[in-house]
């Protein structure tokens, strides 16, 4: 009987051991999962683009596709009188950690650099408008 005893102990001393070893390490910073990373790009485009009331995003509407069953949230940047047009921006994110993807018209114009600097900004979880 002594030896299942001193089994028993040995097992119960292992199990403690590897679930210590398995406790996962505390994460700062925001959560870098493409659904929440679109969703920070998200209010950080409606905030500082649109809500704003910035010239250079005024002849512009924003369409967010943020639940997508592909594993891509987006937001989209349609001209603001015919949002059924195709999108001048397309931002989405994809992965975890996600990774970042701008592409369209808009990003051939002046405006594109800012674009970049506000969408890494607001996915890595600032929310500062430029």
């Amino acid at each position: 009987m002594r030896p299942r005893l001193a089994n028993a102990a040995l097992l119960t001393a292992l199990a403690a051991t590897v679930t210590a070893c398995q406790t996962p390490a505390p994460t700062t910073g925001p959560n870098r999962a493409a659904l929440p990373t679109m969703e920070r790009v998200a209010l950080g485009a409606n905030a500082c683009w649109f809500k704003s009331g910035d010239p250079a995003f005024a002849a512009y509407k924003l369409a967010p596709e943020l639940n997508s069953f592909s594993g891509r949230p987006r937001i989209l940047l349609v001209h603001k009188g015919s949002p059924e047009s195709r999108p001048l921006l397309v931002v989405q994110a994809e992965g975890s950690p996600s990774r970042l993807q701008a592409f369209g018209p808009m990003m051939q114009e002046p405006v594109a650099g800012r674009i970049t600097i506000d969408v890494n900004r607001w996915s890595a979880g600032n929310k500062a408008c430029s």
